[in-house]
């Protein structure tokens, strides 16, 4: 939501610039996130955590509400960070671990005293809007995953009901490319076939609650595994002759809406031509190893704010023109813990102090050309609590207007 002031502000010359950048401080702090539960949204950001070096929680809300990122995706349910965003209004998907799909799945009991414990325990002060159960199980390698998800899924599905929160909370699974058997053009894409008879159950179960599909999508990787066939101007959303799918005659000139289209082709095919798709992460990583073409601050900067435009737009694709964009952009903060290659551990849009990794159009909780004098640290803000500094910037920007 837009920040409006009635504020006055007058004009004067000396320590202008002081004032201005008080003055957007002052207007980040009480600034309202919605508490509306928006249907409008396009933009939001996964916060991932397998680092040791990243803020506290309550230094992460402040960070998305000055950058006004209203949705995020978290991978468990951490009791620390759901009260952090205690009144945030940001609103929240809380993640089911892959390691308790087995335990989840045995009895609607132990869903039940999952859900309350970690989703009832904490409504409706911080915004839980939705359950993922698992992260990338069918297409992956622990095939013993795949036979749990939907009674997983489903035992989720049924404590949520039976505590009367059903509409309030939206039971999910995000998938990765894996399940796909191919994606070239996008009208072809079909699910793999020894993907497909987990994958139509689990689609008629979400279809019958009203769940879209989750899909993880990286033009990045795409680009990364055939660097000599992809044109990275197609992945990076620059200019680009594009493709053109003769089967839907539609002409694609990104990779990223490509993929899109790709799971809605294969949605369709299995009989869930109603579904919704959205993706549930996709980035472009800032540094990598020598063999990950294309791993570079300039092309993650690239994608991101070019991703950033798109997903603005609120417009649909070529094949869903009717059906809005909506993605979560993989990560909020560099995960310096992660295993695999180096591009893992470098997705992140912010610094851990808070400052933007890389521009594409946030500004960061502080700007780093204020002056040093008055410049207040990260951890101290959201330590010492918004009241005592909100006084402060009000006095220092009074005391500049008076000069």
């Amino acid at each position: 939501m837009e920040c409006t002031s009635s504020v006055y502000l007058p004009t004067f010359h000396m320590g202008s610039s002081i004032f201005l950048w008080l003055f957007l401080i002052f207007s980040v702090i009480f600034s309202p996130v919605s508490a509306k539960h928006s249907v409008t949204w396009t933009y939001g950001v996964n916060y991932g955590r397998i680092a040791n070096n990243l803020p506290q929680p309550e230094s992460v809300v402040t960070l998305l509400k000055a950058a006004k990122i209203n949705h995020i995706r978290i991978y468990d349910a951490d009791h620390g960070v759901l009260q952090a965003f205690k009144g945030s209004g940001i609103e929240i998907i809380i993640g089911l671990p892959n390691e308790y799909l087995k335990e989840i799945s045995i009895g609607e009991d132990r869903a039940m005293n999952w859900v309350q414990e970690n989703v009832q325990a904490f409504l409706p002060d911080t915004r839980i809007r939705g359950i993922a159960v698992g992260n990338e199980i069918l297409g992956g390698t622990t095939i013993e995953l795949w036979e749990v998800l939907l009674p997983a899924a489903k035992n989720v599905y049924s404590a949520l009901y039976r505590l009367g929160l059903q509409h309030t909370v939206e039971v999910s699974s995000p998938h990765s490319e894996a399940v796909f058997a191919n994606s070239f053009p996008p009208s072809a894409c079909i699910f793999r076939p020894d993907v497909a008879p987990f994958m139509k159950p689990l689609l008629e179960f979400f279809s019958q609650i009203g769940s879209p599909f989750y899909i993880n999508a990286y033009p990045f990787l795409a680009y990364k595994n055939d660097p000599q066939h992809i044109d990275i101007n197609y992945a990076l959303f620059k200019d680009n002759r594009g493709i053109y799918d003769a089967k839907t005659k539609l002409h694609y000139d990104n990779m990223f809406e490509a993929q899109v289209d790709a799971a809605y082709a294969a949605l369709d095919k299995a009989g869930f031509n109603k579904m919704q798709v959205i993706v549930s992460e996709t980035s472009w990583a800032s540094r990598g190893d020598p063999d990950e073409a294309g791993a570079n601050v300039k092309n993650a900067r690239t994608y991101n704010r070019n991703l950033r435009k798109l997903l603005a737009k609120k417009k649909g694709t070529p094949f869903r023109p009717k059906m809005v964009i909506k993605a979560y952009v993989f990560a909020l903060f560099n995960e310096n813990l992660k295993p695999g290659p180096t591009s893992e551990r470098n997705f992140g849009l912010f610094k851990p102090d808070g400052s933007i990794a890389y521009d594409v159009g946030f500004t960061g909780l502080v700007p780093s050309a204020a002056p040093p004098s008055i410049l207040v640290s990260f951890k101290e803000i959201a330590g010492q609590g918004w009241l005592r500094w909100s006084y402060l910037l009000v006095s220092t920007a009074w005391a500049v207007v008076l000069l």
